[in-house]
């Protein structure tokens, strides 16, 4: 009996070739996956399906773990307003490590001995994978032939079409991820620092030009409206909004940071409901929470964005660090107007009846109604204290 071995496969060339060679070469009985956590359609699966069969795959499945991505990664995305480095949402990156998890789960149900997947070994998803590979099933070896072996494009089309398979392997001037919380768009502008993507690089094109009034509702954090309309399926949610946000090209950008692996890179994104969702969701609570609040949540959510970013999703403090994000969302309900115009988009303001302004207790720069002239001077007096006694002793001392 030949030895199992499931691919984390995508129909790309690197995976397309690995399940050739793992078949032809290493003699495995090679299982396909493909995880889909948002960012593949039906009519695409269908098409993944049938590559794998043509290639000798034993057995294809689809494994969809895109409600799973959304309640263990997103809402808490949202919850803390995660953007990383203050630009990017973590995008496709935040998927893999859902999609590690569906197929080592996957490989372990069938009882295989060997898991694989075509990351090179100068990305960060080499790093995704295998930190969850090894956690979830030390038992199950790895095998990645793409890194190990160190191939050219060329070699890889060239040894698919010495064992009969022929596909339109071109490479595109631009290799695009798109995922429920957005799309990553990576090509020659994004490997220098001086350039930036052209207009035709996003998959979005902007085509609608007259501005439209969005309401966003919230329920303790949670998106749960669009337009007074209820969603009880959040990722449905997401995907409506981004249906009307994208069509105005808003959510674009370029990201710059630190990759796992020690190096640094730029990749271009867009992610309108991201964006939309994450800015309106921020402002209802600089109504809702109290300073320190929003000042601790800032803090966690950095921190939670890194661990996502860098693999660590299984880090035990991340439940630790979700638990106090949860919390923190009791009083953010209501809803955000938003204004969207080509380009860009303006947060209007929100209703809520958890609204901190809304207060009988004074307006800010206006009428003070909880406190007199005399408590206000008093609390002044007592509040230069400090900074008088500072004072005094340094003009003792220079004397």
């Amino acid at each position: 009996m030949k030895p199992k071995v499931v691919l984390a496969f995508s129909g790309g060339l690197d995976t397309s070739f690995c399940l050739k060679y793992l078949a032809v070469e290493k003699g495995f009985d090679v299982y396909t996956a493909i995880a889909n956590t948002g960012g593949f359609n039906e009519e695409e699966l269908k098409s993944i399906e049938e590559k794998a069969y043509k290639l000798g795959a034993v057995k294809h499945v689809t494994i969809d773990v895109t409600q799973e991505y959304y309640e263990k990664s997103i809402r808490y995305m949202i919850f803390g307003n995660v953007l990383r480095n203050g630009t990017y949402p973590i995008s496709v990156s935040s998927e893999r490590i859902f999609q590690a998890i569906g197929i080592i789960e996957y490989a372990k149900e069938i009882g295989a001995k060997y898991v694989a997947h075509g990351s090179t070994g100068a990305g960060n998803d080499q790093v995704r994978f295998d930190l969850t590979f090894q956690v979830l099933a030390p038992e199950i070896e790895i095998i990645t032939p793409t890194r190990d072996m160190i191939l050219t494009r060329e070699y890889e089309i060239n040894y698919l079409k010495e064992h009969g398979y022929v596909a339109d392997f071109t490479k595109m001037d631009y290799s695009i991820n798109k995922g429920l919380w957005g799309t990553s768009i990576g090509g020659k502008e994004t490997l220098k620092s001086d350039q930036t993507l052209p207009e035709d690089a996003y998959p979005s094109q902007m085509i609608a030009d007259k501005p439209e009034t969005l309401r966003l509702g919230f329920e303790k954090g949670e998106i749960c409206s669009i337009n007074g309309v209820h969603y009880k399926d959040k990722v449905k949610a997401i995907q409506e909004i981004e249906s009307i946000a994208s069509k105005f090209a808003i959510g674009r950008d370029m990201h710059i940071g630190d990759t796992i692996i020690g190096i640094k890179g730029r990749v271009g994104f867009e992610a309108a409901a991201p964006l939309l969702i994450i800015n309106a969701h921020k402002m209802l609570e600089k109504h809702t929470l109290s300073k320190w609040q929003q000042y601790w949540k800032d803090q966690i959510s950095t921190w939670y964005g890194m661990f996502l970013h860098e693999a660590q999703y299984l880090e035990p403090v991340m439940r630790d660090m979700e638990a106090f994000l949860l919390s923190s969302q009791d009083h953010v309900t209501g809803e955000v107007i938003v204004e969207l115009h080509p380009y860009r988009y303006v947060l209007v303001g929100v209703e809520s009846t958890y609204d901190l302004m809304k207060a009988d207790f004074g307006e800010y720069g206006e009428v003070n109604k909880a406190w007199t002239a005399d408590d206000a001077k008093g609390f002044i007096k007592m509040m230069s204290t400090p900074l008088k006694i500072h004072q005094f002793v340094s003009e003792k001392n220079k004397k």
